[in-house]
C-alpha cells in the first residue's frame, strides 16, 4: 500500500469543509421561546426550522415586548387595587360622617411646600397649599337632641344645628396629632439628626426648668417630641439655636422650619395641646414673633375648650389638670406681652384665674404649679391696674388716682409675702424660684408707680412746677424699685446664672429699668443743671430721691452683665441689642460721678464731658414723657428698648 503525500491529505481535508457558513441567530424567536426549544436557523431562509415546519411567523423575541406585557399586567392589577381602596375609603368616610372622597382635591407637586422651601430668603412664604373651602354638610340632617345641654346655646352652635355645615363645628379633639418621624423636617435633612440632638440636649439642660419646672415640655427625648408634634420640635430647636453662639446658619434653618409650620397651623381647624405649647414656648423666647404667637396660642386654646378644663377638674376629672396648667400658661404669656406692648389683654379674669388656690389644693400639686400660679396672681393685679389707668400716653394720673394706686401697691406687697415662701428652691436652678418672686415684685412696683410721671408737662429751667406729695411719693417708689431690680440681679448669683435661660420678658425688665433711670437723669438732671450751674443737692421743689452717680454705676454694670450673658447667646438674641441700647444712652454722660453733699440722694445734674453744655437744655426742650416710660406698658417694640431689628430674622416685625 503506497503512502499518501502530505499534499494529498491537505486536499482531502479541504474538500470536507462546507462551501457556505451556517447562519446563526443572536436570540430565539417568539415561537421557540414559547415552547422552550432550541431555535435552529436554516441556510437561505428567514425562518427557523420550527417555524418552517409549522408555518408560523418567525418573529425574533423582544425584551421590550416582555416588559410591555408585564407593565400592562401590573397596571391592571394596580387599577383593581386602587378601585378597591377607594371603595374602602369611601365607606370609612361615610361611617365617620365626613365629606365624600370627591370633595378632597390633591395639590399639584408644584404647589407643595416643605419647611425647606416654605419661606423665601426674606422669610416670606413663597407658596401655600390652600385647602378647598369646605361647605359640605353632615350626612345626618337631623338634630341630635341628646346632645342639648340646655335651651341657651352659643350662636355658632345654633347655626351649625340649622345648617349642619361641618366647618362651623368646633373641633374638640384633644388627642395629639401624630407626626411621622419619617416625614418631618429632620427626616428631610433640613436639620441633621446630630444637630437636632445637640440642640434638644442644650434645651433640656439650660432652659427646660425655667418655665415652671418644664411644664411646657413633657417629653423626655427628641424622638418622643417628633412623634407628637413637628411644631413643638421646631420650636424647641429654634429656641435652643437662639441660645447657641456662632450658629447663625443653624438658627436660620430652624427658624425657617418653625415659621413654615406655624404658617401652616395658623388657619388649621385641628390642633393638639403640644401645638399650643409650641406657640407659647416660641412666644416666650422669640422677640419678633412674641405678640402674634401669644394671640394665636390663646385663640387655639379657646377653640380646644381649655377655658372649660378648670370646671371639669373641679368635678373630679383629674386628667384635666394638664389642660388647666396650659390655660394658666397662656394667661401669663398673653398678659406679659400685653403689658410689654402696652396693649389690652385678650384673656379676662375667669373662674380658673379667680380660684387658683382651689387648683393648688391637691396632692398632685408640683413646685412648677406654685410658680405658675404665682405669676397668674401677679398679672391679675397688674391687669386690674391697666383697666383702671389705661395706656393713653397723654393722660396723666389725677390726684384721686393715687388712692387707688396705694391699693395696688398694697396688693403687690401682699403678693410677695404670700408667694415667696411657697416658691421652693430647686436642685437644678437653685434659689431662682423664690428670688424670681422678689425680682417680679420690684419690677411690678416700678411699673405701677412710674405712671405717676406719665404725661407731665416738660420740665424747664424757667418754670419747674413742684410735684404733689402723692405724685412725688409714687415717683420715688418707682425710682427705688427700678434701682432695686438692677441691684438684685447683681447681688443674687442664682439670678445671674438664670439670665441666659429665662424668657425675654426678664431681659426687658433690666432694659426698662436702666432706660427709665438714665432718661430720668438726662431729662430732670438737665433741668437742675440749667437752673443751678453750681453743683447742688437742692431738689428744686421736686423732692425726688435720685442719685445720678448711682444711676450711672448701675446702668454700666447692667450693660456689662448683659454683655457677658450675650457672649453665650446667638448674635440675634435680644440681649445683644439691649446692651447696645443702654450703652448708646450712656454716651450722653461723663464717666465721672457727680458729687452729692451730706450723703443725700438728691437729684443731681448730669455733666457731659465735664462741661455744663447746651446739650442738656436741648434734651429737656425735646422732652417726651412717653419716650421716657412708654405709657402703661414699656413699649416693647420701641427703639429705646433696643429690640432686635426685623431684618435680623428676615421677617417683618410683629
Amino acid at each position: 500500500m503506497s503512502q499518501k503525500r502530505p499534499s494529498e491529505d491537505v486536499e482531502l481535508v479541504s474538500d470536507r469543509r462546507p462551501s457556505a457558513p451556517k447562519p446563526t441567530r443572536t436570540r430565539a424567536c417568539v415561537e421557540c421561546k414559547k415552547h422552550k426549544i432550541k431555535c435552529e436557523p436554516v441556510a437561505g431562509e428567514e425562518k427557523c426550522a420550527k417555524c418552517l415546519r409549522s408555518g408560523a411567523d418567525c418573529i425574533p423575541y423582544n425584551l421590550n415586548q416582555r416588559l410591555h406585557e408585564e407593565d400592562v399586567t401590573w397596571k391592571a392589577n394596580a387599577t383593581a387595587e386602587i378601585a378597591q381602596l377607594r371603595a374602602a375609603v369611601q365607606r370609612l368616610l361615610r361611617h365617620g360622617h365626613l365629606p365624600d372622597l370627591g370633595s378632597f382635591s390633591e395639590p399639584s407637586p408644584a404647589n407643595v411646600i416643605s419647611p425647606a422651601n416654605a419661606v423665601s430668603e426674606h422669610g416670606i412664604p413663597t407658596a401655600m397649599v390652600v385647602p378647598p373651602m369646605d361647605m359640605t354638610r353632615e350626612n345626618s340632617q337631623e338634630r341630635d337632641l341628646d346632645d342639648e345641654s340646655g335651651l341657651v346655646t352659643a350662636p355658632m352652635r345654633s347655626l351649625y344645628d340649622l345648617t349642619r355645615i361641618r366647618n362651623l363645628r368646633t373641633s374638640t379633639r384633644w388627642n395629639p396629632t401624630a407626626s411621622s418621624i419619617d416625614e418631618d423636617f429632620i427626616a428631610q435633612g433640613i436639620i441633621s439628626a446630630s444637630e437636632a440632638e445637640e440642640l434638644f440636649t442644650r434645651w433640656k439642660e439650660k432652659h427646660h426648668q425655667y418655665l415652671w419646672a418644664g411644664m411646657l415640655m413633657a417629653h423626655q427625648t427628641l424622638d418622643a417630641v417628633r412623634r407628637h408634634s413637628s411644631l413643638l420640635t421646631a420650636a424647641v430647636l429654634t429656641v435652643a439655636a437662639v441660645h447657641s453662639p456662632g450658629q447663625n446658619d443653624l438658627l436660620q434653618r430652624c427658624y425657617n422650619a418653625f415659621v413654615s409650620l406655624a404658617y401652616s397651623t395658623s388657619l388649621s381647624r385641628v390642633h393638639s395641646l403640644d401645638d399650643i405649647r409650641a406657640l407659647c414656648l416660641a412666644a416666650f423666647y422669640l422677640s419678633n414673633l412674641s405678640w402674634k404667637l401669644s394671640g394665636l396660642a390663646v385663640r387655639n386654646a379657646v377653640e380646644m375648650n381649655l377655658h372649660q378644663a378648670f370646671h371639669k377638674l373641679m368635678r373630679g376629672h383629674s386628667e384635666q389638670r394638664d389642660n388647666v396648667r396650659l390655660w394658666y400658661a397662656c394667661y401669663v404669656l398673653e398678659h406679659q406681652f400685653s403689658i410689654a406692648y402696652g396693649r389690652p389683654p385678650l384673656m379676662h379674669e375667669d373662674t380658673a384665674v379667680k380660684n387658683i388656690e382651689a387648683f393648688l389644693d391637691s396632692p398632685l400639686t408640683t413646685s412648677g404649679d406654685v410658680r405658675l400660679c404665682a405669676q397668674v396672681a401677679l398679672f391679675k393685679v397688674l391687669t386690674e391696674a391697666y383697666m383702671a389707668y389705661g395706656s393713653d400716653p397723654e393722660q396723666p394720673l389725677s390726684e384721686p388716682d393715687f388712692q387707688q394706686l396705694r391699693v395696688f401697691n398694697f396688693a403687690i406687697e401682699q403678693w410677695r409675702l404670700a408667694w415667696q415662701p411657697r416658691s421652693a428652691d430647686s436642685h437644678s436652678i437653685g434659689s431662682y424660684p423664690s428670688k424670681g418672686v422678689v425680682l417680679y415684685y420690684h419690677f411690678a412696683r416700678f411699673q405701677l408707680n412710674s405712671l405717676a410721671l406719665r404725661a407731665l408737662p416738660a420740665p424747664s429751667a424757667a418754670s419747674s412746677e413742684s410735684l404733689s406729695y402723692d405724685r412725688r411719693e409714687a415717683a420715688n417708689i418707682a425710682i427705688s424699685a427700678a434701682t432695686s431690680t438692677l441691684t438684685l440681679i447683681f447681688e443674687e448669683p442664682d439670678l445671674r446664672r438664670a439670665l441666659p435661660g429665662v424668657p425675654i420678658f426678664t431681659h426687658t425688665m433690666v432694659a426698662f429699668c436702666a432706660t427709665f433711670l438714665l432718661k430720668m437723669a438726662k431729662t430732670w438732671g438737665g433741668v437742675a443743671q440749667a437752673a443751678s450751674p453750681e453743683w447742688t443737692t437742692e431738689p428744686l421743689g421736686l423732692g425726688l430721691n435720685f442719685n445720678i452717680s448711682q444711676v450711672l454705676s448701675l446702668s454700666r454694670r447692667s450693660a456689662n452683665l448683659l454683655a457677658r450673658v450675650a457672649e453665650n447667646l446667638n448674635e440675634k438674641h435680644l440681649t445683644r441689642h439691649i446692651v447696645a441700647g443702654i450703652r448708646e444712652l450712656l454716651k450722653h454722660f461723663d464717666a465721672t460721678e457727680t458729687p452729692a453733699s451730706n450723703g443725700a440722694h438728691a437729684l443731681a445734674p448730669a455733666n457731659v464731658n465735664g462741661v455744663v453744655g447746651q446739650q442738656q437744655v436741648d434734651f429737656a426742650n425735646n422732652y417726651n414723657m412717653y419716650d421716657l416710660i412708654g405709657s402703661y406698658g414699656f413699649g416693647f417694640d420701641e427703639t429705646f428698648l433696643g429690640q432686635a431689628a426685623s431684618s435680623d430674622f428676615d421677617l417683618w416685625p410683629s
